[in-house]
């Protein structure tokens, strides 16, 4: 599946969501502004060293129960591959019966890549700078009033170019699972 098909399958499954998520939506009592903080831990696929494991952060400031921003790191800590991502995003929680939220994102950051593999003749020592867009919805679950379980789906649009024989890396998906505090 090409980049283009991949977002546009990825915005009409958010446009699809958010036409019909507001006749099932809860109203949300009204609160102070405050901080939450989020970490998720997952797969990041689709990177110049195939999939990898990944490890994400996030602090939001909530400036109402359904609105917030804030900063996400993503990175991938062990292998020949350090991915270090870091983007500004804005959230919508949208809030479900049942003590689900669905919160579609989009951010705007840098992401760093420095490959290191093998060794001798064949070693490849190469990094890269890009652009980070990330996509993404997560799916929320309360357990308490102050935290919840979560499963994010993020595409990531970037251009990491490491030159041959690694291919140029414009996509990657990350499936994470996380807690989130301060919902």
């Amino acid at each position: 599946m090409t980049y283009t098909r991949r977002l546009r399958l990825f915005l009409a499954s958010l446009a699809f969501i958010g036409f019909l998520s507001p006749c099932a939506a809860q109203s949300a009592e009204p609160q102070d502004p405050h901080w939450g903080f989020a970490t998720d831990l997952g797969l990041w696929t689709g990177t110049t060293n195939n999939t990898t494991f990944a490890l994400g952060f996030g602090l939001d400031y909530y400036m109402d129960p359904n609105f917030s921003f804030g900063g996400m790191a993503l990175f991938t800590p062990v292998g020949d591959l350090t991915q270090i991502g870091v983007a500004g995003v804005a959230k919508y929680h949208l809030r479900l019966n049942g003590g689900f939220n669905l919160v579609p994102f989009a951010g705007l950051g840098i992401l760093h890549a420095d490959l290191n593999r093998g060794s001798g003749p064949t070693k490849i020592d190469r990094n890269d700078t890009s652009h980070f867009i990330p996509l993404g919805m997560s799916l929320e679950y309360q357990v308490g009033p102050k935290i919840a379980f979560s499963t994010t789906l993020m595409v990531n649009l970037h251009h990491i170019t490491l030159s041959p024989p690694v291919p140029n890396d414009n996509t990657s998906v990350a499936l994470l699972f996380g807690i989130r505090w301060g919902p």
